[in-house]
């Protein structure tokens, strides 16, 4: 049984953790393995992409198994998705994990998608879709990552201007290779017609 006074007035009975009730978790890794030692080699260890740092300030975490709908999420900084969300927000940080899913319309600074967003998205700075996200609708972001196997569709455009000006090198030297093919096909051509005329 919970022993409030035990949470609020910083006193506890000793060995027991605070809010605990005397559950204590372990862990199932071995020693040898959790110390450090015997560690795979680095070839062989998966690389996850390192967490987006969350911003100080006000968090709601919607936890697995709860709904949240019909809201506009007011005053949070930093939402975290684990359940389902039904609503409107503009803020700093949304991350949406493997089983969440957000049905909405998001103003947000960086959005990191490892679950299911549809809607409208606006990502000022960021948009993030590792490779469990799906993220369908009117999607706009500063800069985008999309993971292998993630997934994004819908109308999708960047918020930067010239970013619609930007040519990847490879395809602008195909590019060029291309226009010198087409300029010597032309000058044939004309070459060609110079003679029958």
């Amino acid at each position: 049984m919970l022993n409030k006074g035990s949470i609020f007035s910083g006193t506890r009975e000793p060995g027991v953790p605070v809010g605990g009730g005397g559950k204590v978790i372990s862990s199932n890794v071995p020693s040898s393995l959790s110390s450090g030692a015997g560690n795979p080699p680095a070839a062989s260890r998966v690389q996850e992409p390192a967490p987006v740092a969350e911003p100080p300030g006000a968090k709601l975490v919607v936890g697995p198994g709860v709904k949240l709908k019909g809201a506009e999420i007011q005053d949070c900084d930093t939402l975290l998705v684990e359940g389902r969300v039904e609503a409107t927000m503009d803020s700093k940080l949304i991350q949406i994990a493997d089983q969440g899913s957000f049905d909405g319309k998001v103003n947000i600074d960086v959005a990191e998608v490892r679950g299911r967003f549809s809607g409208e998205l606006t990502a000022r700075d960021h948009l993030i879709i590792h490779s469990t996200g799906r993220v369908s609708g009117k999607i706009r972001y500063g800069k985008i990552v999309v993971h292998d196997g993630g997934e994004v569709s819908g109308d999708i455009q960047s918020l930067n201007a010239d970013s619609a000006h930007v040519v990847k090198p490879d395809m602008a030297a195909n590019a060029t290779a291309a226009n010198a093919e087409e300029s010597s096909i032309t000058s044939t051509v004309n070459r060609l017609i110079a003679k029958t005329a």
